[in-house]
């Protein structure tokens, strides 16, 4: 009797734990789109017009489609506020987010990859 209450307690115990574990990768995923895509965007912005030249203008549909793009996914913005140098590892690793920037990513390429399988069944 007594192992099938440990069992129970150890059992609860760990779900609370992946409760826990959920509830910070949803509240990443929050910061992600409410803190660091405004950010994100202004640095995008402020690049594309500071490079325009003849061969890349820049103009307003390119600068639209830029950020429509780079704000679609958790993942992708992301991965857009490290190659703008809006966040980095240093920042990953101060929140305790590192982590939860791997499973971001993990998740996004394992959609990916059942999107391209899905649309290779069907043609």
């Amino acid at each position: 009797m007594e192992v099938v209450v440990v069992f129970a307690l150890v059992a609860l115990i760990w779900m609370i734990w992946q409760y826990h574990k959920a509830r910070k990768f949803t509240q990443f995923k929050r910061m992600l789109v409410s803190e660091i895509k405004p950010k994100l965007f202004e640095a995008i912005k402020q690049d594309l017009t500071n490079n325009r030249s003849e061969s890349f203008p820049n103009n307003d549909t390119h600068i639209a489609a830029t950020l429509y793009y780079w704000g679609q996914y958790p993942a992708r913005i992301l991965q857009g506020a490290i190659i703008w140098e809006v966040v980095d590892e240093q920042w990953l690793k101060d929140t305790g987010n590192v982590r939860n920037s791997q499973h971001l990513f993990h998740i996004q390429q394992n959609k990916l990859n059942a999107e391209v399988q899905n649309r290779q069944i069907q043609t």
